[in-house]
């Protein structure tokens, strides 16, 4: 535009000199109507209001896109991070379950030889403290036990509940020999 003022003085400066004959003055009369043309098209885009709204809004729209990609490229981008982090995490709990569950194992490996340690101790003492003849029948039992399983655990049943029926006897017999109030009787005491 600045270009088109410093003709437009030239072209006034021609005009106040006047023409030197009816073809420049043509000519002058063509390149003021050409400005005048120009100016007056200048003049009518700044007076559109709706062309200059809808350009600014175009202008706006392409700078919204602009921002609303930069805005998924960063989710984008933290949701990477947040899954690289929620990895991360992860493979630690797993490391730990792991190194908890191997405690956990030499702990019950460690109890397990203990009691096997005991059970064997508790074994020779039986041994050396029971008598021969009892340790003979006991491992006759225990080799029919294992040959004959059905009829032993028969049996043993059969015992537990001869012992459950023995110890109810004795202590109902033991409380009809109470006085009143469930104390016992001074017969019984020496």
């Amino acid at each position: 535009m600045n270009q088109r003022k410093g003709t437009d003085a030239e072209g006034a400066a021609k005009a106040a000199r006047g023409a030197k004959g009816p073809e420049e003055l043509r000519e002058q009369i063509t390149q003021t109507r050409e400005q005048l043309g120009e100016t007056v098209e200048e003049l009518a885009a700044k007076a559109d209001v709706r062309a200059r709204a809808r350009a600014r809004r175009a202008e706006l729209k392409g700078k919204a896109s602009e921002a609303g990609h930069a805005v998924q490229e960063k989710a984008a981008q933290a949701g990477h991070v947040a899954q690289e982090k929620a990895a991360q995490a992860g493979h630690v709990a797993q490391e730990k379950a792991a190194h908890a569950r191997h405690a956990a194992q030499e702990k019950a490996a460690d109890a397990g030889h203990r009691a096997q340690e005991k059970a064997t101790h508790a074994g020779h003492v039986v041994q050396e403290n029971v008598p021969q003849p009892v340790r003979n029948a006991a491992t006759t039992v225990v080799q029919t036990g294992r040959r004959h399983p059905k009829p032993v655990l028969i049996a043993g049943a059969a015992a537990v509940i001869a012992v459950g029926i023995l110890r109810r006897r004795s202590s109902t017999s033991g409380s009809s020999h109470r006085g009143y109030r469930g104390r016992p009787s001074r017969r019984g005491r020496r």
